[in-house]
């Protein structure tokens, strides 16, 4: 897994601080973390981008004081209307505790339904997992080139290595529904539906 690092600033903690830091372009950040006291710092906006654009997980080494903390980006606030990046927490990471994360979910391969006419449909796009830090994936990949139309593929088949899954094992991430032409509105509406409560099959060649 790719590690990135960013050079951090100390700072105040408290909203006039906060503000001041916003005003010279930079996010305030919190970090903290069993063990560690907590922390006030801030980043360039730009750094921060590495790890809010992107489709991929990535663990981050914060430079702060010169000392390294291993974390991961917890949690960001975004402006309603900038879109800019306005508090940022991160976790430190500890090689013998277990951490709950949100990863992307990449699917690939070109589904035989969707070959055949179907539609591919796409319920979910991040997966909440828990595990040690030495199995943190950069994403999980779901191959789909196996799923025909009225299929689908479940939480519940997935199976990663020192990984456990925290999302409902009957919840739909994928599925090849029917070409549209050969549906009234009607019946694609209920055939998503029935999809996206994970009622399809998932088949042994998913």
């Amino acid at each position: 897994m790719e590690v990135i690092t960013l050079e951090a600033k100390a700072r105040l903690s408290g909203k006039t601080a906060a503000k001041a830091a916003r005003r010279e372009e930079s996010v305030p950040c919190v970090l903290y973390g069993h063990g560690t006291e907590p922390r006030t710092f801030t980043i360039p906006q730009l750094s921060l981008r590495k790890l809010t654009h992107t489709n991929e997980f990535h663990t981050v080494n914060v430079i702060l004081d010169g000392v390294t903390f291993p974390c991961v980006l917890k949690d960001v606030a975004f402006h309603p209307v900038t879109d800019l990046a306005i508090h940022a927490d991160f976790q430190v990471l500890n090689a013998k505790e277990k951490i709950t994360i949100k990863v992307p979910v990449h699917y690939s391969g070109n589904a035989v339904g969707v070959r055949s006419g179907g539609t591919l449909a796409t319920f979910i796009n991040k997966v909440s997992i828990k595990c040690l830090p030495e199995f943190l994936p950069n994403f999980l990949n779901i191959d789909i080139s196996k799923l025909k139309i009225g299929q689908s593929i479940l939480v519940r088949t997935l199976q990663l290595p020192g990984i456990e899954i925290k999302a409902p094992m009957n919840q739909t991430m994928v599925a090849v529904v029917r070409p549209r032409t050969a549906l009234s509105i009607e019946e694609e509406e209920e055939e998503v539906a029935v999809a996206a409560t994970g009622e399809t099959t998932d088949g042994e060649d998913n």
